[in-house]
């Protein structure tokens, strides 16, 4: 029974975060709880990944069954979707920034769209790097 609560705990836990993001922050406080809630499901899953291993809800059998199938590949897929991951939110950073500078100096200016449009694109290029190595990780495995 322990077995199929815990992970739904974590299912509930991680879908904190996105139901309280529906909600449009227009005062501080509200954006104070998203982020109290936020560390609070973080620090939740965590106690969650520490207490699953240590107690015996999961039985030795399950784990040498298991204990063949665990290896490097699965590192070198948890690194590939790391890398596409990371390299996404760098992107949207990166263009968060970029776009609105461009679009203002494209308005007072437009002889400088080239310019601008650069400027933008060498941001959206992080996330074809990271593309790239999680390709080539994916290759290696």
């Amino acid at each position: 029974m322990y077995i199929f609560l815990l992970p739904l705990a974590v299912v509930v836990l991680l879908s904190l975060p996105v139901i309280s993001r529906i909600k449009h922050f227009t005062d501080g406080t509200k954006c104070k709880n998203a982020i109290i809630g936020n560390l609070c499901t973080f620090f939740g899953i965590m106690l969650l990944a520490v207490i699953l291993p240590v107690g015996n809800l999961v039985s030795a059998e399950v784990i040498e069954e298991t204990a063949g199938v665990i290896s490097s590949a699965g590192m070198g897929y948890l690194s590939a979707a790391l890398a596409v991951g990371l390299g996404s939110i760098g992107c949207g950073i990166a263009v968060a920034n970029a776009a609105p500078a461009a679009i203002g100096a494209v308005a007072e200016e437009p002889s400088c769209f080239g310019k601008a449009m650069i400027f933008v694109a060498l941001g959206e290029g992080v996330a074809l790097y990271g593309f790239l190595i999680a390709f080539l990780i994916i290759q290696a495995v």
